[in-house]
């Protein structure tokens, strides 16, 4: 328990600086909160972005493969940081920074379920 707050408290500390956010680009952003918007991609339980649909046209594969790189990043260095494993990181982003901020309509995944609209 200990670990997971101390984890869940460094995922968002590096969060909260500029040049991590997640490291996501302007563009890749914007493609992937209009996507959002238009429920093609959600959020899933283990930190990162996944298509709700095949729809998604060859920029929105673009961006939301941009995000995640850069989130992948951010938990391995995170899970380093506090000793443990980029997975336990990503899922510890879920549930401490990325749930929380879901607006009605968005989808997410849950760790072992489908998608689920909010």
């Amino acid at each position: 328990m200990r670990n997971t707050s101390i984890l869940s408290m460094a995922v968002l500390a590096a969060l909260a600086l500029p040049a991590a956010g997640f490291a996501q680009t302007s563009p890749a952003k914007a493609t992937v909160d209009s996507a959002k918007s238009a429920g093609i991609v959600g959020e899933q339980a283990d930190g990162f972005l996944g298509l709700v649909t095949s729809a998604a046209d060859p920029a929105v594969k673009a961006a939301v493969a941009d995000i995640n790189a850069g989130r992948a990043e951010l938990y391995a260095q995170a899970g380093a940081k506090n000793g443990v494993t980029p997975v336990a990181a990503g899922a510890a982003a879920f549930e401490s920074v990325v749930r929380g901020k879901l607006r009605p309509g968005d989808y997410y995944r849950p760790s072992g379920g489908g998608w689920v609209r909010k």
